[in-house]
């Protein structure tokens, strides 16, 4: 058994470097010492036996005897800092964020599909009007239009978010304590850890979310904007513009607005979940999946309050025609967007469709955390 940090100066008089407890070889060592001085001075020269009489008296002060490992020569901070995680606390996050995925997918599609509508075209007046005319001209299915791919695709999308936030969340941790702080986040480090999970997140949504654009304007008026699902979807825009310049069309918009969004929306949810156990002193897996809606709720409107008007840039330069179609386009870049945007709605025009993604928000993100957050605990039970 170790000894405490410490111990050894109360009993030898003595600490090593860095504050760690004494190993038996470097007390005994002093005690060699301390035997020797005792035996040269020139106050009183003793005799063998006075020595042998006198000896015992002095060693039978305890010594203390830590176990011989490698911990005990180390700085004492460094014995601090938390393990990474295992390879099996990975595949956890990640399958408990596609869960989240899933279920964030089928709860929020037909207030998408609305907000979608809203933004690249002006033939609904309000988010009612739009609703009944979907309902009327495509039934119940036109609410889940383009459902399919999002469904694995969204589900992918949030596993890498989660993942790449508890990623992030135990590298700050890992870094505080090795600096001397203690394992609390700060809350840049909060917002850094959801913008990680953003930019990660990005490299997958950025196509999903442009296929599923395109599927849910689509209109077979136009020849060159009809798709019949996913499949054809992907074949005539890669067909058309290649990888790059076709399916990841907007991704620079895109990753502006997973960075910033989905840095507010965990430094949200973090925030209020640590306040929680800080308020009621409980762990994380006691609170309650109630709760976890509620917290949910307000990290979603976090994000969208924050980085709607980059939302509605996405989407008007990915419903617009492809770069292979020139003639067919308004907006040449995301800055000429912004200008055209501006001058021809004003301010507004980048808060359209924001009503129908407010309604849907808490709904969407409070089902998100809480599958989240219910999964982890049956994973880790």
């Amino acid at each position: 058994m170790n000894t405490p940090v410490g111990e050894c100066q109360d009993k030898v008089g003595f600490r090593s470097w860095g504050g760690a407890a004494l190993t038996e070889d470097e007390a005994a060592g002093l005690r060699g010492r301390t035997d020797r001085d005792s035996e040269t001075r020139p106050a009183r020269v003793q005799s063998k036996e006075e020595g042998r009489q006198l000896r015992p008296a002095h060693t039978s002060r305890p010594i203390a005897r830590p176990a011989p490992t490698e911990a005990a020569h180390t700085h004492p901070v460094a014995m601090d800092i938390a393990p990474p995680a295992s390879s099996n606390q990975v595949y956890k996050d990640l399958f408990a964020g596609t869960v989240g995925g899933i279920t964030q997918v089928l709860a929020g599609q037909p207030f998408d599909i609305i907000k979608v509508r809203l933004q690249s075209s002006n033939q609904y007046k309000s988010m009612t009007d739009a609703a009944i005319q979907i309902n009327r001209n495509e039934g119940p299915l036109g609410f889940y239009k383009g459902t399919s791919l999002p469904l694995i695709g969204i589900g992918a999308c949030v596993s890498i978010q989660f993942g790449c936030l508890e990623a992030s969340k135990r590298a700050f941790k890992e870094r505080n304590l090795a600096n001397g702080g203690g394992p609390q986040l700060s809350l840049g480090q909060l917002y850094l850890s959801g913008a990680a999970a953003g930019v990660g997140n990005s490299i997958i949504s950025g196509p999903v979310e442009h296929v599923r654009i395109r599927l849910q304007t689509s209109s077979s008026a136009s020849q060159l904007n009809h798709f019949v699902g996913p499949a054809d979807a992907l074949k005539k825009i890669i067909g058309s513009d290649g990888i790059f310049r076709g399916l990841y069309y907007g991704q620079v918009i895109t990753v502006a607005r997973e960075f910033h969004g989905y840095g507010m929306y965990f430094l949200g949810y973090e925030w209020l979940v640590e306040r929680h156990m800080k308020l009621k002193n409980c762990s994380r897996s006691e609170i309650g999946t109630g709760w976890a809606m509620l917290y949910g709720a307000g990290a979603g409107y976090s994000m969208w309050l924050s980085s709607y008007p980059l939302d509605q840039i996405k989407t008007r330069i990915q419903t617009d025609g492809l770069p292979s179609q020139p003639g067919s386009r308004k907006y040449f870049g995301m800055m000429d967007c912004i200008r055209k945007i501006y001058m021809n709605e004003g301010y507004r025009g980048f808060l359209r469709g924001l009503t129908p993604t407010l309604i849907r928000s808490p709904l969407v993100n409070g089902a998100t955390f809480a599958a989240f957050e219910t999964t982890m605990r049956f994973l880790n039970s």
